[in-house]
């Protein structure tokens, strides 16, 4: 009996949409994957010299999804934005009430609407930028598995740090 495939492997045909769309869910499910079952404390513990902690990474990812689906690609006024969508140093740093099961919640909930928003739009549609002049969804999402894919391996790195868990 062979082993399941991988939704990222369900598309190895697909369209360049597909793929695109399937290789950044997979990365986002590796985050969730990798601070699941870390206790509260341990998520919030700095055990490298930079802000990077299991809790920050999806704090900040969430603030980077915010920033490239929500306000560059809807166009939405950063005020309109509940949280950080800047994705600046401060979205690094969870607050005081915050709890990595709410963090997790808040990512997955931004990440469903970061989805619902690029569906309305074509891969070769552009919107306005401020740094890049125009950007596409096509650059935005690939910047994005650029983006979660390398906090997705700092995440595994801290995981195994923090209680030697490797894998998924």
């Amino acid at each position: 009996m062979s082993t399941p495939l991988w939704p990222e492997e369900l598309v190895s045909t697909g369209t360049e949409r597909d793929v695109l769309e399937a290789f950044l869910d997979c990365q986002r499910r590796q985050i969730v994957a990798k601070v699941a079952g870390v206790p509260e404390e341990a998520a919030r513990r700095r055990i490298v010299p930079s802000k990077t902690t299991l809790a920050g990474l999806v704090k900040h990812l969430t603030a980077v999804e915010r920033n490239w689906f929500h306000r560059q690609l809807a166009q939405r006024d950063p005020a309109d934005i509940p949280g950080n969508s800047r994705g600046d140093d401060e979205s690094w740093e969870p607050g005081p009430d915050d709890t990595l099961d709410g963090l997790v919640a808040e990512y997955e909930r931004v990440c469903q609407e970061s989805r619902r928003i690029a569906a309305g739009f074509a891969l070769d549609d552009t919107v306005p930028s401020k740094r890049l002049g125009e950007v596409s969804l096509r650059w935005i999402y690939a910047h994005m598995i650029e983006e979660t894919a390398q906090h997705a391996g700092h995440a595994d790195i801290l995981r195994e740090l923090t209680d030697g868990a490797t894998g998924l």
